[in-house]
């Protein structure tokens, strides 16, 4: 029979795990992980409201996608177009990204696929006697380690053409040159580190969920278990 147990630290594990499985994927989707110096506006660029000049623009580079202004088909003025760069693997600027992107997308699948199970925790919460929960944990902490590697291997890309045209001549390995860090690669970092605090806080679900408390409930029969 099966017994919903919901409890506020499976419900918040489950929460967080969902969220850092999407921060993760929408981060490594964005283009916004390098901001690249600033590119001076042309003379038709003329901001209709004030008369004068826009102010210059800052492309940014993805791992495999870009973001730029360029000229609009009948207005004067410029718009920004953002899309892929490269139309399949081996177009990715740097072997440095193509290795973050494979890491990254190994990582984030692994995420997807534990929130996807987490949902189903509050109705089952072993397999094969196995905790899922722990199972969960475990696969969490697996991914972090592949976010981890991948994000230790992007800078190492920096030096390619592809950053150098965005960030300028001075750009390098680890060395940004004249651009700077976008908000995917700080959502990045900031869902690894997410990871493995859901990979320890999977062990207090597991907890909340076998307590002698629901176990009390579950021998009175009743079938929905919440526990705040």
């Amino acid at each position: 029979m099966c017994h919903v147990i919901v409890t506020c630290r499976s419900m918040l594990w489950t929460l967080l795990s969902i969220v850092v499985a999407f921060a993760e994927l929408i981060a490594f989707m964005s283009a916004d992980w390098l901001i690249g110096k600033a590119k001076p506006s042309s003379p038709e660029d003329v901001d209709n409201r004030t008369g004068g000049s826009q102010e210059p623009y800052h492309p940014t580079l993805g791992i495999y996608g870009r973001c730029t202004r360029i000229p609009h088909l009948q207005l004067s003025r410029r718009d920004t177009l953002c899309g892929p760069y490269a139309e399949n693997f081996s177009e990715i600027a740097s072997g440095f990204w193509q290795a973050t992107a494979i890491f990254l997308a190994v990582g984030i699948t692994i995420l997807c696929a534990v929130a996807f199970v987490s949902v189903f925790t509050m109705c089952v919460q072993s397999i094969m006697k196995k905790s899922i929960f722990n199972v969960c944990g475990l696969l969490q902490g697996i991914a972090g380690l592949f976010l981890i590697l991948g994000l230790i291997l992007y800078p190492a890309g920096w030096g390619c053409q592809k950053a150098i045209s965005y960030c300028g001549p001075y750009a390098s390995a680890y060395k940004l040159g004249d651009c700077s860090l976008g908000w995917a690669f700080y959502t990045a970092i900031g869902g690894t580190v997410l990871t493995f605090i859901c990979a320890v806080f999977s062990a207090q679900a597991e907890i909340a969920t076998s307590s002698d408390k629901v176990q009390e409930e579950i021998e009175e029969g009743k079938n929905l278990i919440c526990l705040l």
